[in-house]
């Protein structure tokens, strides 16, 4: 469904990704692994086209897309939600959830769009009509997440969901992000949290210093060494 084939971007002719090839099938969750620093931000940025790969391509459905606008991208079913959350503070969780749902979508679609959200995550609607800067960080984690699948996306981005969460909120998450690749919604998943990201995945790679140093399905990510060094010991 989505591909990199060896991509490499700079940031003011600085290297950052270095012939990356990465590949999402659809139907799976697919987890990018890597300490900060690594290139797991940029590679979702060259993903929505806020980058521009200065070699290699990005496809989807097997057409290229790294040169459309990141509207288009998100247009042909990519859906996003960026570290940090990014939600609008000012506005309220409704108004925030509403901004996820495509434009001509009528009002029937979009109260069946919340429903499916408030199913992931039934807190949202006792918030509903609160201001998204007054919710709690994990509150905060599941407007985003709901708003990012009020596109009814195709696949969605999440990066680095579980950042800064209590050990019971990460739980809830990563319960939420099974059940939304069970009900057909293909997952990027961007994580440092190596354990419980091999949990809901099928395979997976780690990126460090902006190349692809381990890739594999689950048992294999599980037995590299690189994993048990960096994530999984002591």
């Amino acid at each position: 469904m989505l591909e990199l084939k060896e991509v490499s971007t700079e940031y003011n002719h600085v290297p950052m990704l270095r012939k990356v090839d990465l590949e999402v099938r659809r139907g799976n969750v697919v987890c990018l692994l890597g300490p900060n620093g690594a290139g797991k931000t940029t590679t979702v940025k060259t993903i929505l086209g806020l980058l521009r790969p200065v070699h290699g391509t990005v496809s989807f459905e097997g057409k290229a897309i790294h040169h459309l606008k990141t509207h288009q991208i998100i247009g042909a079913g990519i859906a996003v939600v960026p570290e940090g959350r990014r939600l609008f503070p000012k506005m309220t969780v409704l108004e925030n959830l509403k901004v996820g749902a495509l434009s001509g979508v009528d009002e029937s679609e979009i109260r069946a769009r919340l429903e499916m959200v408030f199913q992931l995550f039934p807190r949202l609607k006792e918030r509903l009509h609160q201001l998204a800067g007054t919710l709690s960080g994990g509150e905060q984690g599941m407007a985003a997440i709901g708003r990012g699948m009020m596109g009814r996306p195709k696949i969605i981005l999440l990066d680095e969901p579980s950042l800064g969460l209590a050990p019971i909120l990460v739980e809830e998450f990563f319960k939420a992000i099974r059940k939304i690749n069970e009900e057909g919604t293909t997952v990027l998943l961007i994580e440092q949290n190596a354990r419980k990201a091999l949990s809901v995945a099928s395979g997976g790679y780690v990126l460090q210093k902006g190349q692809i140093v381990v890739r594999g399905n689950r048992s294999e990510l599980f037995q590299s060494d690189v994993i048990q060094k960096a994530y999984l010991r002591g």
